[in-house]
């Protein structure tokens, strides 16, 4: 007699890897800011690529975000530019924060010291 048994599959939680933020050009032009983010990440498509990043200041505030529409699996580190961001004078540095769209925001942050 033979007997079937159902398969029965449990996946583990996805555990991806944040987007890793390289380096950061922040350039004042006028009374605005550029700022150009080399970020590095695993994407392996549309089921998993970094979707952003944004300049934060110390306490949080959000001043730009980049959003990234597409993933970038074959140009790893890749650059992004984001211009016309106003930051108030009194404001001598920032926080770059990365984003992926399976795990959100990090928690991990690129500091940057604004000079003109």
């Amino acid at each position: 007699m033979k007997y079937l048994f159902p398969l029965i599959f449990v996946t583990a939680p996805a555990f991806a890897d944040p987007a890793t933020i390289e380096v950061v050009k922040a350039q004042k032009s006028g009374s605005t800011w550029r700022f150009d983010v080399t970020l590095s990440h695993p994407d392996t498509g549309w089921d998993h690529y970094a979707d952003g990043w944004r300049i934060e200041t110390l306490d949080g505030q959000v001043l730009g975000t980049r959003t990234l529409a597409h993933p970038h699996v074959n140009e790893q580190p890749f650059t992004r530019a984001l211009s016309s961001v106003n930051i108030p004078p009194e404001i001598t540095e920032i926080l770059i924060r990365a984003s992926c769209n399976v795990d959100g925001w990090d928690d991990h942050t690129f500091a940057v010291k604004l000079t003109e």
